[in-house]
């Protein structure tokens, strides 16, 4: 007697592992971005954006060490940055979560598992400069997700903007 002879209530079926694979996936992903809200180490310290920390998964313009450059503007420091957040807003699964005079956060996701992460934006008038700090939520290395964020908002920022 063959599996096919069986009734079908005693039947087994079997998902394909890909299913399974992907259920599970999803779980642990989900368990650990919903245990992740907005981080600790969001705002500004000493009226300057946070130094990122020890792991690759983060670019910052201002502090210490930085490791990427600001974006440069000229003209009116409020309308270039009112025209960045402009700018960011046009890019794609972001949500601005604080808009100040001199300070932004969004929160930019990924496009497959809905990661989350955060880019800080801070106005520095008297250095005709825009800051900016990007860093993933969770994980090591982002595999160079945030600079190639910021890179590619370098790009755009001057292509609208005569430096």
């Amino acid at each position: 007697m063959s599996v096919l002879d069986l009734p079908t209530a005693k039947r087994r079926r079997r998902l394909p592992r890909w299913i399974v694979l992907f259920v599970a996936l999803g779980g642990a992903v989900g368990m650990g971005t919903a245990c992740v809200s907005t981080p600790s180490d969001i705002g500004l310290r000493d009226g300057i954006l946070r130094p990122c920390p020890t792991s690759p998964n983060c670019v910052c313009s201002e502090g210490a060490e930085p490791s990427i450059e600001p974006l440069a503007y000229t003209g009116n420091g409020q309308e270039a940055f009112r025209s960045l957040l402009d700018l960011i807003e046009s890019q794609p699964r972001v949500d601005l979560v604080t808009v100040e005079v001199a300070y932004a956060h969004a929160v930019f996701r990924t496009p497959l598992l809905r990661f989350r992460d955060d880019l800080e934006v801070r106005l520095d008038e008297p250095n005709s400069v825009i800051h900016v700090r990007s860093a993933s939520r969770v994980g090591y290395s982002d595999m160079g997700a945030n600079r190639r964020r910021v890179e590619n908002l370098r790009t755009l920022w001057k292509e609208s903007h005569i430096n």
